[in-house]
């Protein structure tokens, strides 16, 4: 098994596509988050995401590793972007490779969700008359 796990200012797709490739997959899930552009009925102008880079790292690997062995995956990746997003940015980046479908799907679901819980990145949403620091935990 191969995870790649990296906090980044951009996310290149094409790289996270080509680290998912494995001879044994019959199946490649990805997952994409885009920066929207309304929260709560109001209009969001940008993000700002920031993170405890090296517990964040961390506490992805982990969940990589679990879903590996839960799903039985071939390749995983988990990629945040950090700094100031746009609308329509790329923040998250979450894949796996498996033998079937099933398990891809279900287990880059398994990935987001377990990140939004424990991972230590904050993002600071940017309204036409204030700014928020608001947790990813839901």
């Amino acid at each position: 098994m191969s995870g790649m796990i990296r906090i980044v200012e951009k996310i290149d797709l094409n790289l996270a596509y080509e680290h998912l490739q494995d001879p044994g997959a019959g199946a490649t899930s990805l997952f994409l988050g885009t920066v929207r552009n309304a929260t709560r009925g109001d209009e969001v102008f940008q993000l700002e995401y920031e993170a405890y880079d090296a517990m964040a790292i961390s506490e992805m690997q982990k969940i990589a590793d679990a879903a590996t062995a839960k799903y039985g995956l071939l390749k995983t990746l988990i990629i945040h972007a950090v700094g100031v997003k746009k609308v329509g940015d790329l923040v998250v980046v979450i894949g796996a490779s498996a033998p079937h479908r099933k398990e891809a799907m279900a287990a880059t679901t398994h990935m987001i969700d377990t990140l939004k819980q424990t991972v230590p990145i904050w993002k600071k949403e940017f309204f036409e008359n204030k700014q928020v620091w608001v947790s990813e935990n839901p």
